[in-house]
């Protein structure tokens, strides 16, 4: 029998859901174990039903602005069905809870796994974290890609509830060698010559930074290093300034490897926990766990 949930069949939505996770409607008539036809069928009996287009048929798919919200719709009716079985003590309740989360590098370096590590084995959680920047995972929320997520934006994504963290503070720092060859002088005249590391071509960190001093952006002799912790090691070996979380900067200061160039000039970002407002165990488990962590690690 088809349970059908506000209107929509419940195996066309979870059908939509497998062709998005799948990438295509052969590998999620596999997963199904179902013909491609009987997957194509069904996502166009939905697309019939709601009277709009879903999916963007391409490799791999990708669900419209619409399909974002019946996606993220499974996504909640399989959490609350298998918290259900647990508390009903029904057969396969005892398999672990795969919960999904997008987290910025530097949270996943500094405090973020320390968080993890204090839900009780008991709740029986496996997590899949995204790496994404803290500017940009609100978006895989709202794409129903994860259930929460760490987050700058105060603005709660439809559906979920959000709460505040704290403060991350960066400091402009640089290795004491590169700071007497490229930053010898006031911040706001040395700093478009130095060379630079960022995080990526998404990162507008430094350049902002930059623009704090009256530049356009920080130079364009700039170092790729697309890791938290591969980050912090390039600015402390000297490739070039960066802003770098005071825990992470705290030891190298201290120690002399790194001196803070501009100590006015600190960055507090803050972090925001954005997840599923739902009745779920499993998530109020984990956001006791990253709320009390963050609570203890960030700026209040």
């Amino acid at each position: 029998m088809t349970t059908v949930l506000a209107g929509l069949p419940l195996d066309q939505v979870r059908t939509l859901l497998a062709v998005v996770d799948e990438g295509t409607f052969d590998a999620a008539a596999t997963a199904l174990h179902v013909t491609p036809s009987a997957v194509s069928q069904r996502v166009k009996a939905l697309e019939k039903r709601a009277g709009r287009v879903l999916l963007t048929r391409t490799k791999p798919v990708r669900p419209t602005e619409s399909g974002e919200v019946l996606v993220r719709l499974a996504r909640q009716v399989t959490r609350l069905e298998r918290d259900a079985a647990a508390e009903l003590g029904l057969s396969g309740a005892g398999e672990p809870t795969r919960v999904s989360v997008a987290v910025n590098a530097d949270s996943l370096a500094v405090w973020f796994l320390q968080a993890l590590t204090r839900v009780p084995p008991e709740a029986g959680l496996c997590f899949e974290l995204r790496r994404e920047d803290e500017g940009h995972t609100a978006a895989l929320l709202r794409e129903g890609a994860v259930m929460a997520a760490v987050t700058s934006s105060p603005d709660p994504v439809p559906g979920c509830s959000v709460r505040a963290l704290g403060r991350m503070r960066y400091l402009p720092c640089a290795a004491p060698g590169f700071a007497a060859r490229h930053l010898d002088g006031p911040p706001a005249e040395v700093i478009a010559g130095a060379p630079v590391v960022v995080f990526d071509r998404r990162d507008d960190f430094q350049d902002a930074f930059a623009r704090r001093l009256g530049h356009p952006s920080a130079s364009r002799a700039r170092h790729h290093v697309p890791t938290s912790e591969g980050f912090v090691a390039a600015v402390v070996a000297g490739l070039g300034w960066g802003m770098v979380p005071e825990p992470q900067a705290g030891p190298f200061l201290r120690s002399g490897r790194l001196v803070d160039f501009a100590p006015s000039l600190a960055t507090d970002v803050t972090l925001y926990w954005q997840q599923w407002r739902l009745d779920s165990p499993a998530l109020a488990t984990l956001a006791e766990a990253v709320t009390r962590t963050a609570t203890e690690t960030l700026r209040p």
